[in-house]
């Protein structure tokens, strides 16, 4: 698929490939498809010039966009093995992974070294934080401009002559690493997913086949910001625009981009609904929990179709699922959709869902290949060969000594009003029955304009149906969330209802 990208790239230089949006939503052309691709070039002259060879790695800290493209197309090329930065880490585990990693090179942008130097106060703010990037033990080179305090930049001037793919064959091993992105682990056991050149290209083309291109709307554009979105669909020639990070400016940019495709994560959707957001075409969400009732509202909203996409940094996609299809269903759990071709599922023999396929993580590093990824979800298959999600195995919450799984009940509490719904345990205080008992809390974020005595009566029906798992209490809350995709934060959730529920005088 990147051979492919690099060729469509080469073919129709002039043509917008990346786009942003005013604050009035107007659109602007950030990059063509002919300037991505010299970037590209540049960057693995560059790269080569500074000894790198196949097999070597580069830790990669620079934000999404055409930058960050062309650094990847030039990993790609020369056979180098990036390693993903990401700030939001904490320096100390970042420090812990890039020890694993051991890259011979970082790329940084200036955002990034703004963030692990003079900007560090302001950047703590949103929760990001790099060590000194110069600490790491490998040497820093600036991409894009440079700002006082920067690493010197890589030198885009360097000769192009003998560089793999351009007048060569470029590096083909399928079997050779391609990318390692940290996911979990501590400073003491850091770990990280490995994906092959084989295993990456085998996702983007199942991603090419689930989004089914339409070459009579090739020329159409895309709204969408991740790696999985930009290189199918410039491959087939569709420009991205990048989504506006403000909902209001969203909202407008949606309206006059009209784009055919829209990748969003469930927390950008909401907010973009509740600035007023409509959508045409479909509307792919994943990253996190989508709700039917997110999707329907989506659908609601102008959207031909919404599709919820089940998928982990160890295979992606592995499942789908449009949203009337996820509003029919009334059993419990989460119904995410049947196995996309090429994905096999099954549970283990403790109720977690397995999964396997070409485009799946070929290891963890520093651990043996493994043909099954532990997905850390406990799920089955219904009786159309669908998988159903029960939870996170470690959310499991143990209430008078049974175990209640959060998943199989959280998408009943999606009802209309509700923006967000998560059950959590905290401690059950004295008295409790056995040690480590909990008490069982559901936390609801109404919808802006939402009343609670509304959402109260209309969550009555589900709250009763949960039979044994009813919570013991529901509060209505904004549910804190984390990390890159903002996942609700399960810890965090649990210490605001700790702290809404604990008797007075000991708050």
């Amino acid at each position: 698929m990147l051979d492919r990208l690099d060729h469509a790239l080469r073919t129709r230089p002039e043509r917008a490939a990346v786009l942003t949006a005013t604050r009035t939503g107007a659109t602007r052309v950030r990059a063509t498809r002919g300037e991505l691709v010299e970037l590209a070039d540049a960057f693995a002259a560059a790269l080569h010039a500074r000894g790198l060879r196949a097999g070597d790695t580069v830790g990669v800290a620079v934000r999404p966009g055409p930058r960050a493209l062309a650094v990847l197309l030039a990993l790609w090329r020369l056979g180098l093995r990036g390693a993903v930065l990401d700030p939001g880490a904490g320096p100390d585990v970042l420090r812990a992974r890039l020890a694993l990693a051991a890259p011979s090179l970082v790329l940084a942008d200036a955002a990034a070294q703004a963030v692990a130097g003079w900007a560090r106060p302001l950047a703590r703010r949103a929760r990001l934080a790099l060590p000194d990037l110069t600490s790491l033990g490998a040497p820093v080179a600036t991409v894009g401009r440079r700002l006082p305090g920067c690493a010197p930049a890589l030198d885009l001037g360097a000769a192009r002559s003998g560089v793999p793919g351009q007048g060569r064959p470029a590096h083909g091993d399928p079997d050779a690493d391609a990318v390692i992105v940290f996911t979990s682990g501590t400073t003491s056991r850091p770990r990280a997913v490995v994906h092959t050149r084989a295993s990456l290209a085998a996702g983007m083309e199942c991603v090419c086949a689930l989004f089914g291109a339409d070459p009579a709307r090739a020329g159409d554009p895309v709204l969408g910001g991740t790696f999985f979105v930009l290189v199918p669909s410039l491959t087939h020639g569709a420009p991205v625009a990048l989504p506006a990070r403000s909902p209001a400016v969203l909202a407008r940019q949606l309206h006059r981009l009209r784009p055919r495709d829209t990748y969003l994560t469930p927390p950008q959707l909401r907010d973009a609904l509740a600035s007023g957001a409509r959508f045409r075409g479909r509307v792919w969400t994943g990253s996190a929990p989508a709700s039917a009732e997110l999707l329907s509202r989506v659908r609601g909203a102008g959207a031909e179709e919404a599709w919820g996409v089940y998928a982990l940094t160890e295979l992606f996609p592995a499942a789908a699922v449009e949203a009337r299809e996820k509003a029919a269903y009334e059993g419990p759990g989460d119904l995410v959709g049947a196995p996309l071709p090429g994905v096999a599922a099954k549970p283990d023999d403790d109720g977690q869902l397995l999964l396997a396929g070409a485009a799946a993580r070929h290891r963890y590093l520093g651990e043996e290949p493994e043909p099954w990824v532990r997905t850390g979800d406990r799920g089955r298959l219904d009786g159309a060969g669908r998988i159903v999600l029960e939870g996170r195995s470690k959310d499991m919450v143990l209430r008078r000594a049974e175990n209640i799984y959060p998943g199989l009940y959280e998408p009943a509490l999606h009802v209309p009003g509700v923006e967000l719904a998560v059950l959590v345990g905290i401690p059950a205080g004295r008295g409790a029955e056995s040690v480590g008992d909990e008490r069982l809390v559901a936390l609801v974020q109404p919808q802006p304009g939402a009343f609670e005595p509304g959402l109260r009566a209309a969550l009555a029906g589900p709250l009763e149906r949960m039979g044994s798992a009813r919570p013991d209490a529901v509060l209505f809350a904004r549910i804190p969330l984390a990390g890159r995709s903002r996942k609700p934060d399960r810890a965090a959730a649990a210490s605001l209802a700790a702290a809404r529920l604990a008797p007075r005088g000991t708050r």
